[in-house]
């Protein structure tokens, strides 16, 4: 009978263009490879690959502890009903409430930190309650994978899970997908702004920086593709309407964006594990501006395929974005060839691929 892997994820986009590659690696291997998240137009295509669909409905900023015992439930449900040899968890609901099920149910599970969050970021009760939900979800598990060291040192200063810790290069980018792009021409510098619009993710000071910009330098253009939250929707309709930014909305596809742009710029300050953002530019042939924090830092060398910038500081993005518009058109296309070689040598989504597999095949028992 062959062995059964359920992959716990919270939405459709990341499950298809993020893990892949781990499920076709799994269903290569032979394995009755389960998922379960919320529907959404990615999961018939996860399915056309031969994954078995499993439908779990997910409040994403939810606090309400009735809903979130209901979502322990659903997957305690879903775990007796498909009896996996294996689970594998991602992003911090599925990670705590899939630890916590799969550790009562006695079943091999590894989960994958993508990134702390706020709660964790910031001191206080919810930091240690959030510590103390890890270490019991955890208490049982095969394999916790990192995509920083920053998160990865938390988890062994406070005793989460120790031994069982292992590094990875964020979900890595597949270098044939995204391939090495012209770079485009010489005449106008074009930025670009690829996330969800949250303050967070550095937003305000990208639209700051873009009116200096623009002021001073007629010839640069600021692209921005992302879904919007609320709370900027009217910024970002003026803005655009009077051609300070070109608001492309949400793309599923930033490759025609990328092929006219000439820079990445990422100013976030959100605790994420590892930008893909920049792993999915660079391996374009792009160079990056991005803040000096974990899960930028390590994509970004500074003055060899782009800059680093400090957070939160407006002045400090408008001097760096100053620097890259005055370097010559071959710097900045050398620029964009240092950012593909990188990833080719440190981001390979192969890389991913082939820990994943090792660690499952030594959670089902089949590799010493």
């Amino acid at each position: 009978m062959a062995k059964r892997v359920l992959m716990i994820i919270n939405h459709h986009v990341y499950a298809y263009m993020l893990r892949k590659e781990i499920l076709e690696a799994c269903i290569a291997a032979g394995y009755e490879t389960y998922i379960t998240l919320p529907y959404g137009e990615m999961v018939e295509k996860l399915k056309k690959m031969g994954c078995i669909y499993i439908e779990s409905h997910y409040d994403y900023h939810g606090m309400n502890p009735v809903k979130e015992l209901g979502l322990i439930m659903r997957y305690g449900k879903i775990i007796k009903s498909v009896k996996p040899d294996v689970i594998l968890t991602y992003t911090i609901k599925p990670n705590l409430y899939g630890g916590f099920v799969a550790s009562a149910a006695g079943i091999p599970y590894i989960a994958n930190v993508t990134g702390l969050g706020t709660a964790v970021g910031n001191k206080g009760i919810i930091r240690e309650l959030s510590k103390f939900f890890y270490k019991a979800a955890f208490k049982n598990i095969s394999c916790l994978f990192f995509q920083n060291k920053e998160n990865m040192s938390f988890f062994e200063r406070n005793n989460i899970a120790p031994g069982r810790h292992r590094l990875i290069p964020g979900s890595g980018v597949n270098i044939s997908k995204f391939s090495l792009l012209e770079y485009p021409p010489a005449g106008t510098t074009e930025f670009v702004f690829i996330s969800r619009i949250m303050k967070e993710k550095g937003i305000d000071q990208y639209l700051e920086a873009a009116k200096y910009i623009r002021g001073k330098y007629p010839n640069t253009r600021f692209h921005i593709c992302g879904y919007c939250e609320e709370e900027y929707g009217g910024r970002l309709k003026e803005l655009n309407d009077n051609g300070t930014v070109i608001y492309h909305g949400f793309t599923d596809n930033v490759r025609e964006v990328l092929k006219v742009t000439h820079c990445t710029v990422h100013p976030t300050y959100y605790p994420e594990g590892m930008s893909n953002v920049l792993l999915e530019s660079c391996a374009s042939g792009r160079p990056v501006i991005a803040t000096d924090r974990s899960g930028c830092r390590e994509i970004t060398d500074d003055g060899v395929n782009g800059y680093l910038i400090k957070e939160r500081d407006t002045d400090d993005l408008i001097n760096k974005l100053e620097r890259f518009i005055a370097l010559p058109y071959e710097d900045k296309k050398a620029m964009g060839e240092n950012s593909r070689r990188k990833v080719e040598k440190e981001f390979d989504r192969r890389i991913v691929v082939d820990a994943y597999m090792e660690e499952i095949r030594k959670a089902l028992g089949e590799q010493k």
